[in-house]
């Protein structure tokens, strides 16, 4: 659509979908509603991208094996080009590699990663459980600070093998590092990501050695012999960067997925009910906290070449970015989209992308939801939402709560 055939009021800017937003940080989905109905695919010429809202339209981009990711691929002066970290000799992680460098990292690591994940899965759940035990009784407390930050981070560290006596650590260097998703930093956060992917290189690089030397029960030491093995051809730096990547995403959105959860059945308690009357429904209700409210809001491709996409003719190396939020409330694929609802059976949401980007973290972060809804709504059957202002992160094209307080 147009400039001049936009909507009166309509979205001029993609950051006005994003938590810079004040309306869009506190419930972005009348926005994403608006935008899906009126101007589905939306060009925004400051930013220099294209915008999909439609499920199809986005679902049909992620599958997409012939779209690239690498920021350098996308036109100059793109909000997708800012993605090109400042620290060029620190490489690429898989999420912005185009194959065949990322099939060359990604299978030995993701067979790795889920080998891993299979075999530790009592031990995950039991980790949770200790977290869980160890919150407060009764009375009110912060479920973010308690239960939904310590989970992820405590459980990547376990899979990975490092030292957890320096969760806080890992969990400040992530909060910087993902800085570097946000295309608009300020030169304060960017310190701060610098400082962060410094930290986190330093680290990796020395346990990399240690495990060299003498080999341990975790992922590392796993991913260090097939390295010398040749089953993964992968250099140094390319494995600390994705090592610290399984990291920095482990915790992080995974945080998100529990906190949003909770929130969600808090606040619509014949659902809560629903999932403790029939465990049975934990699996269908983690997708439907995915679908309804995921952690990670819009995903990107860019253009290799002239061609329509949604019915509109683009350019080579524009990128497209996708709103898998408003992919997810798609009223022509999942029928009253806007109900919270796990007992509705739907079609597969978009929350973690797709084709061969989709999340390599999606497998554990699935196992940890579903055992945090059961394992705390067990211990606090009468868990209840306090009256309080609900503050959402101020990280854009993220969606997750600061702090969430509850009383058991």
């Amino acid at each position: 659509m147009a400039d001049d055939q936009r909507p009166t009021g309509a979205v001029q800017s993609i950051l006005e979908l994003s938590a810079f937003n004040p309306a869009a940080r506190d419930n972005p989905h009348p926005l994403l509603k608006a935008m899906r109905e009126d101007c589905p695919v939306f060009r925004d010429e400051a930013a220099k991208v294209w915008l999909l809202s439609r499920y199809k339209d986005v679902r049909e981009t992620v599958n997409d094996r012939t779209f690239v990711r690498h920021p350098t691929k996308a036109e100059e002066g793109s909000l997708s080009a800012r993605f090109v970290e400042e620290r060029q000799e620190r490489g690429t992680s898989i999420l912005f590699l185009d194959d065949p460098d990322h099939a060359r990292i990604r299978q030995p690591l993701a067979k790795a990663f889920y080998a891993r994940i299979n075999r530790m899965r009592p031990e995950i759940e039991a980790m949770i459980d200790a977290i869980i035990d160890r919150a407060p009784a009764s009375g009110p407390f912060d479920l973010m600070a308690e239960i939904a930050v310590p989970v992820p981070v405590l459980v990547i560290a376990r899979i990975l093998g490092v030292d957890e006596a320096r969760l806080d650590d890992f969990r400040q260097w992530s909060e910087e590092v993902i800085l570097g998703l946000n295309p608009v930093r300020t030169p304060d956060e960017d310190e701060a990501l610098i400082r962060g992917a410094s930290a986190l290189d330093a680290y990796f690089a020395e346990l990399m050695e240690a495990r060299r030397k003498a080999p341990q029960d975790d992922l590392v030491s796993d991913m260090v012999q097939l390295q010398a093995s040749g089953e993964a051809d992968i250099s140094d730096g390319e494995l600390r960067n994705n090592l610290e990547a399984l990291l920095v995403g482990g915790n992080l959105t995974t945080t998100d997925l529990i906190g949003n959860g909770v929130w969600l059945f808090l606040t619509h308690p014949g659902q809560k009910r629903s999932l403790m009357d029939n465990p049975g429904l934990a699996a269908q209700a983690v997708e439907e906290v995915l679908r309804y409210e995921a952690p990670v809001s819009i995903t990107s491709r860019i253009l290799p070449d002239d061609r329509a996409v949604g019915g509109c003719p683009m350019k080579a190396r524009q990128p497209v970015w996708m709103s898998l939020a408003g992919a997810n409330r798609d009223p022509d694929v999942f029928e009253e989209a806007e109900a919270f609802d796990i007992t509705r059976k739907r079609a597969s949401h978009v929350a973690f992308g797709g084709g061969p980007h989709i999340c390599i973290g999606a497998p554990l972060a699935r196992i940890e939801a579903r055992h945090v809804y059961m394992k705390l709504f067990e211990r606090y059957p009468d868990l209840k939402l306090p009256e309080q202002e609900m503050v959402w992160r101020t990280l854009p094209f993220f969606r997750g709560l600061e702090k969430l307080i509850v009383e058991g």
